[in-house]
């Protein structure tokens, strides 16, 4: 097991022996880092100015050059991404650029020079990140050495046990908060390998066999563990597995301890407060534990912390809603903002609308998060006056996707949205207010899209998907999701009216059938005939799996 070395030492001296990272099957030891690291430190020594703004593909490359720039008195501004729009906001608040930044002149490793250095100033040694703070604007938050180093003690102390002589693998990127002390910090401070990360699942799988291992990932990638991989192979060498950067929901997570053989751990934090709690996923509903050195209590419902990891010795009254679980743990009750979690990403939705309101063509805008199996980003948008409203598929999608365009300096594929609507005007209640529920009807359609297949005087039959977003799946059956009879009826009727030239009256239903339910995901066909000389109209329900419903509906001529 290797010595703790606290971050302010990590670079002082290569270590020979003591692991550093492991790539494309080579062990590299401290020396090679340290190596690395005085060639970044006469780099950013010889270059003007006092910040720097770092963004590196590769962990090691980026460790390297980030104590580089601490050790030659520099403060490193870290952005989650290299996109043109963080770049132009970049550029007036730092004096460089150093790693992988497409167009710029960055610095590059200098000559190396031998010196004796010495230890970092906890107080004066700084990092910037960015977060979306409750205006929804990116803010920076600057976090001194003395506060990543009490983290990765915490982390340690909590989380650390029977972890010795790992490698560090990861799907999260050390760009961000989490991946930067999860891949970076605390394997240097610890001894521990750094791996590449690794993104897709088959490549994950392969990297971590044959060691032992430790996984760093995201719920968004542990919910989509593909079943049909050979995850067993990591079974008795795969020590731990951590999440972070948004809940891990509680099937999820019993997938992952099935599959990979270790139940995952969460860990609760934000960019602000640093690391808060953490829990571990070996029973059905764990409460959340404070991590060693963090005190918390419950103000008015909402969740209050104070630890080293802040900035200053205060209470940070969070956004959190909470509960106490009884036994000096808490439970999550939910957000009070509108700050939003898409595949880990904080997303402010404030933000989101400002910048779409920024295009001529929108006069209001209003972003929402669609829940599922898969959450998404959608937005409701009131074009102005002098815009035509699309009123057919392919005009919807290219204002979608000029919209979409508008966002891209500033936004990701991840953080825009991903559904779209256009009208006239907000739907408002009788009170005049727009309500969530209101805006998230229209991403809910009452009836499937419809795929004609028959078109006759007489005969018509049409496909319809059963996706599970359809509102008629909700309300009516609690135990399950089944298509209601009175859906089927109401959709007969409907589309019969699109087809056949039926009467106005309604007059009675006769030899109503319903044989079989219809569940989200199931494709039925509606076959329809008109009867016109007894002013019947015959349906009929089926699908791969047999008939469904059928029956007969009178109309009459007249009101």
């Amino acid at each position: 097991m290797a010595e703790w070395c606290p971050l302010a030492d990590v670079a002082l001296q290569p270590l020979p022996g003591r692991t550093f990272a492991r790539s494309g099957g080579r062990v590299l030891d401290h020396a090679a880092f340290h190596r690395e690291f005085v060639r970044w430190h006469a780099a950013f020594g010889a270059a003007p100015g006092a910040r720097f703004a770092l963004h590196f593909e590769d962990a090691t490359r980026f460790a390297a050059a980030l104590f580089g720039a601490w050790h030659a008195g520099k403060t490193v501004v870290l952005p989650g991404d290299a996109l043109s729009g963080t770049q132009a906001r970049l550029q007036s608040h730092v004096d460089g650029f150093a790693g992988d930044w497409p167009g710029t002149m960055a610095l590059s490793e200098g000559v190396a020079n031998d010196g004796v250095f010495a230890p970092l100033d906890p107080e004066a040694t700084r990092l910037v990140v960015f977060t979306s703070g409750s205006t929804g604007e990116p803010v920076a938050i600057e976090k001194r050495l003395r506060q990543l180093d009490a983290e990765v003690r915490a982390l340690e102390r909590a989380l650390g046990e029977g972890l010795e002589d790992v490698a560090i693998h990861g799907t999260v990127s050390h760009q961000h908060i989490y991946g930067l002390l999860f891949r970076v910090l605390w394997p240097l401070a610890a001894g521990r390998a750094i791996v590449p990360r690794a993104f897709f699942p088959e490549d994950l799988l392969a990297a971590m066999e044959g060691h032992d291992a430790v996984l760093f990932a995201s719920p968004a990638h542990l919910k989509r563990l593909p079943a049909q991989l050979d995850w067993s192979r990591l079974h008795g060498r795969l020590r731990a597995v951590f999440s972070s950067g948004g809940a891990l929901p509680a099937e999820a997570a019993h997938d992952v301890a099935r599959l990979l053989g270790v139940p995952p751990a969460e860990i609760l934090g934000s960019s602000e407060t640093g690391g808060i709690a953490w829990r571990r996923w070996d029973r059905e509903q764990p409460a959340w534990q404070p991590l060693p050195g963090v005190d918390w209590k419950l103000t008015e419902g909402a969740l209050e912390v104070r630890s080293p990891h802040l900035a200053e010795p205060a209470w940070w009254r969070t956004q959190d809603r909470a509960e106490a679980d009884g036994v000096g743990g808490f439970r999550l009750l939910g957000r009070a903002d509108r700050i939003v979690k898409v595949e880990e990403r904080r997303v402010s939705l404030d933000a989101l609308e400002r910048q779409i309101l920024a295009h001529p063509a929108v006069r209001e805008a209003r972003v929402l998060l669609l829940g599922g199996s898969r959450s998404a980003l959608a937005a409701v948008v009131a074009v102005e006056a002098d815009v035509p409203l699309p009123d057919d598929a392919a005009g919807r999608r290219a204002l979608a996707n000029t919209l979409s365009h508008h966002l891209a300096g500033a936004q990701d594929a991840v953080t825009r949205p991903r559904r779209w609507r256009f009208v006239a005007a907000m739907p408002a209640n009788a009170q005049g207010k727009v309500t969530e529920a209101a805006l998230t009807a229209l991403f809910r359609p009452e009836r499937p899209e419809t795929r004609w297949t028959l078109r006759e005087p007489a005969h018509a039959r049409v496909e319809l998907p059963l996706d599970a977003s359809l509102a008629v799946f909700e309300g009516h059956f609690t135990q399950a999701a089944i298509l209601p009879g009175v859906a089927q009826l109401d959709w007969a009727v409907q589309l019969a009216r699109e087809a056949f030239p039926l009467p106005p009256r309604f007059l009675r239903m006769e030899a109503l059938k319903f044989q079989r339910v219809a569940r989200p995901g199931d494709v039925i066909r509606l076959d329809l005939e008109w009867q016109a000389e007894r002013n019947t109209l015959v349906f009929r329900y089926v699908s791969e799996h047999g008939p469904h419903a059928s029956g007969r509906v009178v109309f009459a001529d007249g009101e």
